[in-house]
């Protein structure tokens, strides 16, 4: 797969993931405000790989896009976020 096309894929994985969390603690817990700071990094990086991809810089944008899918899935896996049973787009647990 190319460059081009392995960005594209983890585009839409993030975007798709980001699209089917949830934050996971009640709101007025302590780690609320963790899953909202994972999703909020999630964002941040996923609009850096969007402006990376937009330069060109397909290197860049490849390595946000990986890092905004990697909030996701470790806050899942943590218990922060509420991915449902998606073995898709988030880590399987074991």
């Amino acid at each position: 797969m190319t460059e081009s096309g392995l960005l594209e894929k983890y585009l839409r994985l993030t975007h798709e993931a980001l699209d089917a969390v949830r934050p996971a603690p009640p709101k007025r817990s302590f780690l609320a405000g963790a899953s909202d700071d994972f999703i909020a990094m999630a964002r941040a990086y996923l609009s850096d790989a969007e402006h990376f991809q937009q330069q060109g810089d397909g290197e860049r944008a490849l390595a946000a896009a990986s890092y905004a899918h990697g909030w996701l899935d470790a806050g899942v896996r943590l218990g922060l976020l509420d991915g449902g049973d998606d073995d898709v787009r988030f880590t399987p647990f074991r």
